[in-house]
């Protein structure tokens, strides 16, 4: 595939190392890294609570143990430590440092070190398997690897691209395999392909920044191919060509606005680097081509447009005709829905905040879900996705500063800064061919498409296997990296029977590492399965086979998720004995949920959604026992939860309805009126925090009216009507109810 420019002498010890580790086992290895960017792209499962990232990441994670196993295993049998040094270590390490002391000072450890639970990809265990993978392939790899496992990952690109647009079309070969039915309704309304593509990769987001990598390693074998086939007619290159138009295709159909945007200054940084470094050799037959290569992709472009409206109208006919033009609100799209980049610059805001209250570890890896509430910037509450809870900051940049702090932050650049360096001197060169600077150029570019797509976004697990294996790939093909081990191979000759049994007593110890790695991922997958189980029983209101379930799930494995649900289930399952007037049970009930309750705040004391949960477990303890001081415990979590989020509306809107309840269960005038205003202030609080906040508004009136102000709660209807909904028919109803009385 390359030319090479000088051959490297290796040294007799340098041959005999490389004649060693050249074994069985790398079939096995080979096939591992082979099946990370085969086979995960399509991994998914429709038992586990998410569809897609949660399986990928457990097939990594197996892979990685497979790797370590057979690695290890390798370097046993033949008495040597295969492990290369790369010019990447202090960089990786410095890095790998702050992701440990930002989970060693976390709010919460646990997801620090596996995730936030329903994202998976980004915590400590992680990371890890992804350096560990990294250092797996450039100690056991070479060059022909690199182009093969690139080569198989544009055929597999290829066949998820044909299975997003199946799915665009109406027949989603996902909903054949889980619903045996081969259509695309099968999908809830968060989740539309025939509005925008996400195939098997989950949202269409991390679909396009997947086809955007995918895309110039696709340019780099085009071009190679064609300037090496003097007619231009192999078919090979036919086919590439078809592959970089349907690659396209697909990105405009995820309307990912990030990855059309990787790919075009992808695609003007490799033209500009082509004509500077072959301009004398270009001439007019040089340009036709170039522009009959150019020419379909524009004309995509024209019959799909890109999903931006400020480019769109001007390649829709309708704007140069004299058609009257509808202008959304600022900031709005249709159905009242704000633009997501305003929303994103906003969550932004907030991890630049969190960043400066945290700055040296951040608030621990992986917990923004958390945290972002303590800083969570008021304009959020206009928004229409006010109440949606946000676990990442979508920039992975300020996410890693959220999070991780200046340490983290400056880390992760330190390392992407180390290896676009790399990058742009294996480029420049003079030792290496002009096929390889190309080829390094592509690598290049499809790891600059990954910042800028982690830039207004995250990374995932199919994203993450490039941006930690990419710097191998540069290192394989680089003729500078050529080392032999790091420690020499142990003389072998007449091995005794002690050596035996250390080796064996050391493969031992592997396997049963390897098989206690296995054991716990299948009993996370096991225990997943059961959460999502629980979780379709609960919202279904089956709390008795949602609890017998979660119970099993926290045998399986620990997570304070399952806790804080468990705990809710029992809370409501006490109310629903009570209300069977079987009392006892009841009791019993809420001292189980207390204890889970308990429980999971400790492990994760500053979780306002926890805080939350407590209050609401409370508050069914009190129906089911009409004993004020559950009330007033919830009203005191409900407290503790508004000084972890201090801008959450929906928390003045419960500490109002709480007030309220406990003035009708207060006999004291006094109190009664400390009560009152409470409630009333409480509720004001919720309307200046969100002033389009149609329930609380409705809430202020009810109690207007409950404390005798009937003239303000007419004011508050009318107001609603006025400014927040004109057709609201249940405040009609309430209006013209008030406004008969005598």
């Amino acid at each position: 595939m390359f030319e090479e420019n000088s051959k490297v002498k290796t040294s007799s010890f340098a041959k005999a190392s490389e004649d060693k580790r050249k074994s069985k086992l790398d079939i096995p290895l080979s096939f591992f890294y082979y099946s990370l960017f085969i086979l995960a792209p399509f991994i998914m499962n429709p038992l586990t609570s998410e569809l897609f990232e949660f399986n990928k990441m457990i097939f990594i994670y197996g892979v990685t143990a497979c790797v370590l196993f057979f690695w290890c295993l390798k370097m046993i049998l033949n008495r040597v430590i295969i492990f290369k040094r790369t010019m990447f270590d202090i960089p990786i390490l410095l890095f790998l440092f702050s992701q440990f002391a930002s989970t060693l000072f976390s709010i919460d450890p646990h997801t620090s070190l596996f995730g936030y639970y329903g994202r998976f990809n980004g915590g400590l265990v992680s990371i890890i398997a992804y350096i560990v993978l990294l250092y797996g392939f450039v100690s056991n790899f070479s060059t022909k690897t690199v182009i093969r496992i690139l080569k198989a990952s544009l055929v597999v690109s290829f066949f998820v691209i044909l299975w997003g647009l199946s799915a665009k079309i109406g027949y989603d070969p996902t909903c054949f395999l889980f619903t045996e039915r081969l259509t695309n309704s099968c999908w809830t309304d968060q989740f539309r392909p025939a509005e925008r593509m996400f195939s098997t990769l989950g949202q269409p987001n991390w679909l396009g920044a997947y086809l955007a990598i995918n895309f110039f390693v696709g340019l780099f074998f085009l071009v190679t191919g064609f300037v090496k086939e003097k007619n231009h007619k192999n078919i090979s290159t036919l086919l590439l060509y078809l592959y970089l138009l349907f690659n396209f295709i697909g990105i405009l159909f995820t309307r990912s606005r990030s990855s059309l945007v990787a790919v075009l200054v992808g695609v003007l940084i490799f033209i500009i680097y082509v004509f500077f470094q072959w301009k004398d050799s270009i001439g007019q037959p040089v340009v036709k081509k170039f522009i009959l290569f150019v020419c379909p992709f524009i004309l995509i472009v024209l019959v799909f447009k890109t999903g931006i409206q400020s480019i769109d109208k001007y390649l829709s006919i309708r704007t140069y005709l004299n058609t009257p033009k509808v202008t959304p609100a600022i900031g709005k799209t249709q159905g009242n829905v704000t633009e997501s980049f305003d929303i994103r610059k906003i969550v932004w805001q907030g991890a630049i905040n969190l960043g400066k209250k945290y700055p040296f570890f951040g608030t621990g890896v992986e917990t923004f879900a958390y945290s972002y509430y303590f800083v969570r910037p008021s304009e959020h509450n206009l928004t229409s996705e006010w109440d949606y809870l946000y676990n990442k900051a979508h920039n992975e940049f300020l996410n890693y500063f959220a999070t991780t702090g200046y340490v983290g932050l400056l880390s992760y650049c330190l390392v992407i800064v180390t290896v676009v360096g790399y990058g742009i001197c294996r480029i420049r060169s003079k030792e290496e061919s002009q096929t390889k600077k190309l080829f390094f150029l592509s690598l290049l570019l499809s790891y600059l498409s990954i910042l800028i797509t982690n830039f207004f976004g995250f990374s995932t697990t199919t994203i993450n296997l490039f941006f930690y294996l990419i710097p191998g790939f540069f290192l394989l093909t680089s003729d500078q990296f050529s080392q032999p081990p790091s420690s020499p191979p142990l003389e072998t000759q007449g091995d005794n029977l002690k050596e035996k049994g250390k080796k064996l007593i050391m493969v031992l110890l592997t396997m049963s590492t390897f098989g206690f790695i296995i054991l716990s991922l299948v009993f996370y997958v096991l225990a997943d399965i059961q959460f999502a189980e629980s979780e379709t029983l609960a919202k279904s209101g089956d709390y008795q086979n949602a609890s017998t379930i979660l119970n099993m799930a926290l045998k399986y494995r620990y997570e304070h998720v399952y806790e804080d649900k468990l705990s809710h289930n029992l809370a409501n399952l006490a109310f629903l004995a009570s209300y069977e007037k079987k009392m006892d049970l009841a009791k019993k009930l809420i001292e189980l949920s207390k204890y889970y309750n308990l429980k999971s705040i400790r492990a994760s004391s500053s979780n306002v959604l926890y805080w939350k949960t407590k209050a609401k477990n409370y508050y069914l303890y009190y129906q089911s026992d009409l004993d004020t001081k559950n009330l007033e415990e919830a009203i005191a979590a409900i407290k503790t939860a508004g000084k972890f989020s201090p801008t959450d509306p929906k928390i003045p809107y419960s500490l109002s309805v709480f007030y309220s309840l406990l003035f009708d269960e207060v006999k004291d005038a006094k109190k009664r009126e400390v009560l009152e205003k409470a409630s009333m202030n409480e509720i004001e609080h919720a309307t200046v925090l969100k002033p389009d906040y149609r329930d609380a508004y409705f809430l202020k009136a009810q109690l207007y009216e409950k404390y005798g102000q009937q003239d303000a709660a007419i004011r508050i209807y009318r107001y609603i009507l006025n400014i927040i909904d004109k057709n609201d028919e249940e405040i009609k109803d309430q209006l013209n109810r008030l406004e008969s009385k005598p």
